[in-house]
């Protein structure tokens, strides 16, 4: 029997219980990873609430975490008992102390890389990789603006602008979450709680506008970045934090300057196993470089999920918060 978090009906933190079960065998194709540290993701309240759907109820939470494998399922000749590995996609179970999941999703994780740093950098870092790399390939010298800057991925996001040479604008909620994004790698920041974002961003680039806009935020920002944005630059809309964005009208990518818009995902991306190992490639790169360090600001035992949770959908936190079972 090991620990787990599950959830029997969607709703608040509340709904969150810590059980004991069995992860069973790994089957065909398996890996059973005993974890060693596990990522907490806004991605895991979107499941909690309903926004997202779970396959089933009741159901595990979490999809990152970092550990050494347990044991292993027919067919799985890459990794053995001991192997250190890290994951950020797979079922929903990653908060618990063992999680069953296949073996395609995970990689081998570099002996320099300590499994707290990698629980908390895998999907925010996989993260900024496809959206800096691949969706949009930024080559330096572009002019960006990301929301919530001073978040996990945007403190990643931050830095890997930097190390391009990319002129990032972060939107931030307060002078303390200014002053990380600007010490991680922010060329400005706009506090925009006090500021008006598109007003701000015409005086910072003398009028000309973003290359690119990251969103994660959705409804309430989604008016505001396409007016950030230069004629037939991209949008990029890749999180849902104050809820999803409905309603659009599609011309209105016309009238703002013949706009691209997209909605891009993980799964979308690092959908092979050579993808993904190449996209963790140059994580672990940037991490081993020291171009980009990862804050572990928080740490929750398992038990204290749900707390973790409205942490970081009140807005209180800063850098990557992990849960420890």
């Amino acid at each position: 029997m090991a620990k787990r978090i599950q959830f029997a009906h969607t709703g608040g933190s509340e709904v969150l219980e810590l059980v004991e079960a069995s992860p069973g065998e790994p089957g065909p194709g398996d890996v059973r990873v005993a974890n060693r540290a596990i990522g907490l993701n806004f991605i895991d309240i979107y499941f909690r609430t309903g926004l997202y759907p779970a396959p089933s109820l009741p159901s595990g939470l979490g999809t990152e975490g970092a550990g050494v494998v347990d044991a292993v399922g027919e067919g799985v000749t890459h990794l053995s008992p001991g192997d250190r590995v890290a994951y950020a996609q797979g079922p929903l179970g990653a908060y618990a102390e063992l999680h069953t999941l296949p073996a395609e999703k995970l990689v081998a994780l570099p002996e320099s890389i300590d499994f707290e740093t990698a629980a908390a950098s895998m999907l925010k870092g996989l993260t900024v990789q496809y959206l800096m790399r691949q969706t949009f390939a930024l080559k330096g010298g572009e002019t960006i603006l990301w929301h919530a800057a001073a978040g996990g991925v945007g403190s990643i996001a931050c830095q890997w602008a930097r190390a391009l040479g990319v002129k990032l604008i972060g939107t931030v909620s307060s002078p303390e979450k200014a002053a990380l994004a600007e010490k991680n790698g922010a060329w400005a920041t706009i506090d925009y709680t006090k500021e008006d974002v598109v007003a701000r961003v015409r005086e910072l680039t003398d009028g000309a506008m973003c290359d690119v806009v990251y969103d994660s935020v959705g409804k309430d920002t989604w008016e505001t970045s396409l007016d950030c944005l230069k004629p037939r630059s991209l949008m990029v809309s890749f999180g849902n934090a104050s809820g999803a964005v409905e309603g659009v009208n599609i011309g209105i990518l016309n009238q703002k300057g013949s706009l691209f818009v997209t909605r891009p995902s993980l799964n979308g991306y690092a959908d092979t196993p050579e993808r993904l190992q190449g996209m963790a490639d140059e994580l672990f790169a940037m991490l081993e470089s020291g171009k980009l360090k990862v804050e572990v600001s928080h740490r929750y035992p398992l038990s204290e999920a749900g707390k973790a949770q409205d942490a970081l959908q009140g807005r209180q936190t800063t850098g990557s918060t992990i849960l420890l079972p």
